[in-house]
C-alpha cells in the first residue's frame, strides 16, 4: 500500500508512487481562474535518503511560498495600468484601443492582483482563458444579455445561449504588450524587481498570409472605379501602383506630388481625425509611372476647376482626395469611408477583397515581376531594410528568383548545337 505522509507537514503532501516519492504543495489560488495551485516535484526512489530529500522540498517550497506571500502587495496592477497609460506616449487612436482591453479584459481579470505578486504563471493562464473563451465563461451554460426582471421575455428580447468564442490570437499578444509594457514601467519605478512579461509564453503569431486580388480582378476593379467617379478611379489606381497606405492616402497634399519629378513625397499620415507623421515616422519618396502622372495632372485640374466654382482660389496644400460631399478639398477623404467605399464597390463586382489587398497586390506584382526585395521595400515603407517584406510576402520572392533566372538566361550568349549533346 502507497505510504502517505503528510500530517506534520500542514500544506504539503508526499506521496509514494512507484520507486518514487510525488511531493506536493498548495501554494494558493489562481487569480484568473480561482483554481487550487499546487507546487509539484518527483524524487527518485523510495527509501529514508528519498523521504529525507522529500521533507527538505516541502521546506523549500514553504520558503518560497511564505516569501510570495509576504511580499508587499499595496500597488495592484489596475493602478499600475493607469499610470503606465498616463506617463506613456502613445497615438491616440491606439490609446484608446488600449484601454478598452484594460477596461473591458485585464482589469476584471488581474486588476486586483499586487504587481509583486504577478508571475508568468498567471499571464498563461489568462491568456490561456481568452484563447478558450473571450468573456472567460465558467464552462457552465447561461443565457447572454439576460435580465433577472421578472417581467423580462428571452423570447421578445432574443435572449441567447453564451457560445464560447475565442479571442484572436493577436488580440491576446496586443494585451501582452500592454501589460509588459506596465510592468516594465513597474520595475523602473522601483515597484517589483523583474517583469514576468519578459518571460511569459505569448499565443503564437499568425503568419502573414497576404491575399491579394488576381490580374484579372485588379482590372476589373479599377475599371468599375473609374465608372463610377474619375476621382474614385484614380484613388484606386494610386494605390493599385503604389502600395500607398490608407492614412498616407488621405493625408496627401498636392504639394507634395512632384508630376514634372514624377514622384510622391510621403511625409504624413492622416489617423484619428489628424495629421501625424508617417508609421514608421519616416518620410519617403516613390517614384510614379507616366500614366499615373497623366492621370493625376487631369485629377489636378478637376479640382482646381471644382475649387474655382466654387469662388475660392485653388492652392497646392489642399488635399489631393476628398469625399463627395467635401467639394473644396479643405477635408481629407476619412480613411473609414475610403475602407467602406471600396468594400461596397468589391461586394458588388463579387470579388472578396478589402482596400489594403491592393497593397499587396501591388508588392506581389513587383516581387514577380523580377523587382529586387530592397526596392519594393522602399515603396512600401517597411523599416529593417526589407526584413519586414520578406516576412509578408516570403511566398512571392520565389517567383521573383525564378524570374531573374530566366532573365540572366536570355542574357546568355547562345551555344553551339553541338556543346548541348
Amino acid at each position: 500500500m502507497a505510504r502517505v505522509d503528510s500530517a506534520r507537514r500542514r500544506k504539503g503532501a508526499i506521496r509514494q508512487r512507484g520507486e518514487s516519492l510525488q511531493v506536493r504543495y498548495f501554494a494558493g489560488y489562481d487569480p484568473v481562474t480561482s483554481k487550487k495551485i499546487y507546487l509539484t516535484a518527483t524524487i527518485p526512489g523510495t527509501d529514508q535518503k528519498a523521504w529525507d530529500k522529500a521533507d527538505d522540498k516541502i521546506a523549500e517550497f514553504r520558503t518560497q511560498v511564505t516569501k510570495q506571500q509576504a511580499t508587499e502587495s499595496s500597488v495592484p496592477l489596475s493602478r499600475a495600468l493607469d499610470e503606465w497609460l498616463r506617463t506613456s506616449e502613445i497615438e491616440d487612436s491606439t490609446r484608446k484601443t488600449y484601454e478598452g482591453y484594460i477596461t473591458r479584459t485585464i482589469k476584471p481579470a488581474l486588476g486586483m492582483v499586487a504587481v509583486k505578486k504577478l508571475d508568468a504563471r498567471a499571464l498563461e493562464s489568462l491568456y490561456t482563458e481568452l484563447r478558450r473563451c473571450r468573456v472567460r465563461c465558467d464552462g457552465k451554460p447561461f443565457i447572454e444579455k439576460h435580465s433577472t426582471d421578472a417581467d423580462h421575455d428571452c423570447v421578445k428580447a432574443k435572449c441567447q445561449p453564451h457560445v464560447c468564442k475565442p479571442m484572436a490570437s493577436s488580440t491576446v499578444r496586443q494585451m501582452h504588450s500592454i501589460i509588459s509594457g506596465t510592468m516594465a514601467a513597474a520595475q523602473r519605478w522601483g515597484w517589483v524587481q523583474s517583469n514576468p512579461a519578459t518571460i511569459a509564453k505569448r499565443p503564437r503569431q499568425k503568419p502573414p498570409d497576404p491575399d491579394p486580388p488576381s490580374s484579372a480582378e485588379a482590372v476589373v476593379l479599377v475599371t468599375e472605379a473609374f465608372r463610377m467617379d474619375p476621382d474614385w478611379g484614380t484613388l484606386v489606381w494610386l494605390v493599385m501602383t503604389t502600395g500607398i497606405r490608407r492614412g498616407e492616402l488621405c493625408g496627401l497634399r498636392f504639394s507634395r506630388l512632384d508630376l514634372d519629378g514624377e514622384v510622391i513625397d510621403l511625409r504624413r499620415n492622416w489617423v484619428g481625425g489628424k495629421e501625424k507623421d508617417t508609421k514608421t515616422h519616416q518620410s519617403r519618396r516613390i517614384a510614379l509611372d507616366g500614366e499615373t502622372v497623366a492621370l493625376l495632372r487631369k485629377h489636378r485640374k478637376r479640382v482646381a476647376k471644382r475649387v474655382r466654382s466654387l469662388g475660392q482660389t485653388f492652392d497646392d496644400n489642399r488635399f489631393v482626395f476628398s469625399g463627395t460631399r467635401t467639394l473644396d478639398h479643405l477635408q481629407p477623404y476619412s480613411p473609414n469611408a475610403v475602407t467602406q467605399r471600396y468594400k461596397d464597390m468589391a461586394t458588388r463586382l463579387k470579388i472578396d477583397t478589402h482596400l489594403h489587398a491592393l497593397r499587396h497586390y501591388s508588392a506581389t506584382e513587383l516581387l514577380t515581376s523580377g523587382v529586387d526585395l530592397r526596392t519594393v521595400s522602399g515603396r512600401l515603407g517597411h523599416g529593417g531594410g526589407g526584413t519586414t517584406t520578406l516576412r509578408v510576402y516570403a511566398a512571392w520572392v520565389p517567383a521573383s528568383d525564378r524570374k531573374a533566372a530566366e532573365v540572366l538566361a536570355s542574357r546568355m550568349p547562345k551555344l553551339p548545337k553541338a556543346s548541348r549533346k
